[in-house]
């Protein structure tokens, strides 16, 4: 029994700490998105088929807003996207609830506009738990910082 227990609390200890909800329930959840997104691989793989008319969303955890190359996202998301906004949980779920208020609210112009129309009304912490997955380079900083600590911590004082 304690082999089973100690690879369960291993496992969530190995868990990304960005990634707050449930990836199972996630990927059920992800059926309403993959109409107009799909997850393909850098190399190419096709992680999840879906549509075409929003951007791959493979590696979206960590990534700038409106930078997926050869994808044209409207004006607003670049806009936000050259501002610092960086897709985290807090700002993929409040996106996905209301992009067009999302748009207004971070950019702060009641003009501001969203390709994105559908409203996902409850499970975005589950689908960016799914989502981050696949977004390795979310992962590396955390990663680094870690082996940078150690590397610190390991080197002898100087006299």
């Amino acid at each position: 029994m304690k082999p089973v227990l100690t690879a369960a609390l291993l496992s969530l200890l190995a868990a990304p700490a960005f990634a707050e909800g449930d990836a199972a329930k996630g990927q059920k959840l992800f059926n309403k998105c993959k109409s107009c997104h799909t997850i393909v691989t850098d190399t190419g793989e096709k992680i999840v088929k879906g549509g075409k008319t929003g951007p791959n969303l493979w590696g979206v955890v960590g990534r700038t807003a409106g930078t997926y190359e050869g994808f044209r996202y409207g004006k607003d998301l670049v806009a936000a996207g050259e501002g610092g906004l960086v897709w985290d949980l807090e700002s993929f779920t409040a996106y996905t609830q209301d992009p067009r208020g999302f748009l207004r609210s971070h950019l702060d112009n009641s003009k501001a506009k969203s390709k994105m129309s559908f409203k996902l009304k409850k499970g975005a912490e589950d689908i960016y738990a799914f989502l981050a997955q696949f977004s390795p380079v979310a992962e590396e900083p955390a990663e680094d910082d870690a082996a940078e600590a150690t590397e610190t911590s390991e080197q002898p004082a100087s006299e």
